[in-house]
Formats: structure tokens, sequence, C-alpha cells
């Protein structure tokens, strides 16, 4: 039902905007009667302390709840500073960080995403048949697995080999599938030689590996790899992890891997173009 509106608290000593709020009939009004401890009702006590009101304002109307939700949390975005409005949970995902104005974020500024992603040498996969048959591979149980089947076609990413460093950046040309589903000039990576066999182990159940298609855009062996110790670089135990919030890492990447990162993520391959 459209019945719903966004309404505004603005403060009569100075005129500025202090509270939005979103809801129907006479919500607009039920703060006025708050008696809690938030920083709202403490301003309001301090307006009619000095012989006001607040002055309260409608400023869109006939919305459905969730218009109402989307206009409210705009307005809150915009003007986070000056109000005391919590953080809404509602369409928050949405909405870049107010402190991340200063960097480029995947999903605001790029489609798609640039992650750190865990090699994970061992017993089940190895950097070399990674670099060579184009993949990044996770799996032995679907918490392992689940996180490089989030990659998307055309984010990027940085492998990272523990022990050694950053040894790799690339594209993802195609989701990740089963490693018994992984072909390669239509022949299946059984038919190639591996270093590590393991890699197929469980693969005929949920634990198996899954295989996540790379493009390397360069690849180093792992006695290259670009690394500094001491220099504060991003590491983690995770599979896969955001690079967004790690300035330092991402030119130290750049600069050793001679690679713009924005110009790779901003990038449309060619294969792709038929589909935009």
């Amino acid at each position: 039902m459209e019945n719903y509106y966004v309404y505004v608290y603005i403060d009569p000593r100075n005129y500025e905007e202090f509270y939005y709020g979103k809801g129907k009939g006479n919500r607009k009004e039920s703060h006025l009667k708050s008696d809690d401890d938030s920083d709202k009702t403490k301003i309001i006590a301090e307006i009619r302390k000095a012989g006001l009101e607040p002055i309260i304002k409608v400023i869109a109307k006939g919305l459905t709840e969730k218009e109402a939700l989307l206009v409210e949390k705009t307005l809150i975005w915009k003007l986070g500073k000056s109000l005391v409005n919590k953080s809404m949970v509602n369409f928050a995902e949405k909405f870049r960080p107010h402190n991340k104005l200063h960097i480029n974020l995947s999903g605001f500024d790029f489609e798609n995403g640039l992650y750190y992603v865990n090699v994970g040498e061992g017993a089940h996969r190895c950097w070399h048949d990674c670099m060579q048959f184009g993949f990044l591979s996770a799996g032995q149980h679907p918490k392992w697995s689940g996180p490089i089947r989030t990659l998307e076609v055309g984010d990027v990413v940085v492998a990272y080999l523990k022990n050694s460093g950053y040894v790799g950046v690339g594209k993802v040309s195609e989701k990740a599938v089963r490693v018994n589903d992984f072909y390669i000039n239509q022949k299946s990576l059984r038919d190639y030689s591996l270093q590590e066999n393991g890699i197929f182990e469980n693969s005929d159940n949920e634990n198996s590996e899954f295989l996540v298609r790379v493009d390397w855009i360069t690849a180093k062996e792992k006695e290259q790899a670009v690394w500094k110790k001491n220099n504060k670089l991003f590491t983690s135990q995770l599979i896969k992890a955001s690079l967004d919030n790690q300035p330092h890492t991402l030119k130290f990447i750049e600069e050793g891997f001679g690679v713009n990162l924005g110009e790779l993520l901003s990038s449309i391959d060619n294969k792709d173009r038929s589909k935009v």
C-alpha cells in the first residue's frame, strides 16, 4: 500500500536536520512523547528547554514501505554526519560506507570485485598446477569450497602462497565447478599430468575440490613471489578476502607485478563484449 511517507525533524535553533524517519499515520509525532535516552530525545528536550518545538516536515509521501525505507536510507547516507539516526539494516549493503570515498570499491566503482585468494598449497593442490592449467581451487569440505564458488566472471584475483608471497594476478573467466567437470581444450583435467593428484580426492561427493578458471595476467613461480618482510602487507587464513581496504598492499602488488588493478577491473575482455 502506498500510504507511507518520509519525514524530517529540524532544529529551530539552527534549522539543521537532525533526524529522518519513515512511517504512516501519526508516526512522525511519536518521537515527541518518547522518554528514552537516545540522542534524538535529548535534542528534542534541549529544543523545548529553549522554549521551542522541533520542526517536523513530511518530505516524501505516497510511498510503499520499501520505497520509504530506500528514501530514508538515502537521506541518512547523504547527511549522516549531522544526524542522530543509528545505522539502518535495511538497504545498508547497497550504500557506500561514508569513509570510503577516497578509494575505489568493487561493486560500487567497479562491477566486479578484487580479491585475495589463498592458494592453500598442500596435499590437495599446488601452485604450479594452478599456474600451468589456469585455475584456483578449494575443497575437501563445503565450507572451504564455498568462498571459491562465490567468485564471478570478471573478478580480479591475487593469488597468495603461504611462506612465499603473492604469486599471480588474474581474471576469473568461468565460475567454479567440481574438479571432475573442469576441462581444458575439451579434455578432462584427469588427462593431464599434475604435480598434485590429491586434487581428485572426494571428487565424487560434496567434499570435492571446486576449480575456478583464471586467465593469469601475470604469474610467478614460488621462488619469485612478490613479497617484502615486515612491510605490513595483507595476508589472511581465509580462502578469499576483499582487497578494497588495503591500499598499501594494492600499491605493492601493482608495483611488484607491473599491473594496474583498476584498469583490469574496468576492462572488458573481448569474449565478454558480445554480452554488453
